[in-house]
């Protein structure tokens, strides 16, 4: 036997000895959140590093680096201004119709790209995956503060737009903003974890995904009033599975809280708004919460085969 044989054998002894460790999540349904919200959080430097990683990835070598993260939706706005606004008559009945389209785009971005981002995470970050132990949720988690970070940038440029093109509502309804943001990165959380493990298991899920949001963008009110949706379905229970869309809710909060013209406008262009939004936004908060709890529980029972998946 040679000296290295001898070492190993006495190492592999050693190890022998030691007692048994739990690795991994609780997965008990009830008490395991807390534990997974305690693992995450002694690993917060490491979700830090995770979205600075993905930030700087997202613009690198790019000449125009954060710059690009206005390009888009600006480009999405001229599109829609000249072509839906102008071309096909909408911004006719709509006041500012830019800076609606740009409250509604804003918003929509956010949604989109954290849903998008969490369902292929984990895939994309699978060599890290299949080599060390971490809470998992972490890869999902740095998505959402990617998508954060670029929604922060183009909400300046709109608060810019709307201090010089339009103006600010003056009765207190900016409180649905901040309301509606919360909301809406929950509920995007809360699905976007679900996608991200189901698509370990089943890569055609970031495909379906894309088309899922093609859809769900025009069943909002992003370029198109709800005013023109209610005015076609008076209020019918249609109406109320359409106010049930949880991205539809926030978009409208945020168009009640950014939009003044919108409130403020009268004879043609005055726009009808639903019964009880500050209801529906706490309700739709409050299931937000129950969801993206559920999520965490799915993600934590799917998680036990990644490495090998991956």
């Amino acid at each position: 036997m040679t000296t290295m044989d001898a070492e190993a054998q006495e190492r592999a002894s050693r190890i022998a000895l030691l007692p048994m460790q739990h690795v991994g999540q609780k997965t008990g349904f009830f008490t395991g959140t807390g534990k997974s919200i305690a693992e995450i959080w002694a690993q917060r430097e490491l979700l830090w590093l995770l979205v600075r990683r993905e930030i700087r990835a997202r613009y690198k070598d790019s000449s125009l680096g954060i710059l690009w993260s206005l390009v888009r939706p600006l480009v999405q706005l001229l599109i829609y201004y000249f072509a839906i606004g102008q071309i096909l008559g909408a911004a006719r009945a709509v006041p500012d119709f830019a800076i609606f389209v740009f409250v509604g785009l804003t918003t929509w971005g956010l949604f989109a790209e954290t849903v998008s981002g969490m369902t292929t995470s984990m895939v994309s970050n699978a060599g890290l995956v299949k080599k060390v132990y971490l809470p998992r949720e972490i890869f999902p988690l740095s998505s959402v503060g990617g998508a954060i970070f670029n929604f922060m940038v183009q909400a300046v440029v709109l608060l810019v737009a709307i201090a010089f093109l339009a103006s600010f509502p003056g009765d207190g309804r900016l409180w649905f903003a901040p309301v509606a943001i919360v909301t809406l990165i929950v509920f995007s959380t809360a699905v976007g974890l679900v996608l991200s493990a189901v698509n370990v298991y089943l890569r055609d899920t970031e495909h379906l995904v894309e088309i899922a949001l093609v859809v769900l963008f025009w069943a909002s009110p992003i370029v198109y009033s709800y005013t023109f949706v209610h005015n076609a379905l008076h209020g019918n229970w249609l109406e109320q599975i359409y106010l049930a869309n949880p991205v539809t809710i926030c978009i409208i909060a945020m168009q009640k809280a950014l939009w003044a013209a919108g409130t403020e406008a009268t004879g043609a262009f005055t726009q009808a708004w639903p019964d009880n939004l500050a209801l529906r936004l706490a309700i739709t908060l409050l299931v937000s919460l129950v969801l993206v709890w559920l999520a965490q529980r799915i993600f934590s029972r799917l998680q036990g085969n990644f490495a090998q998946e991956l």
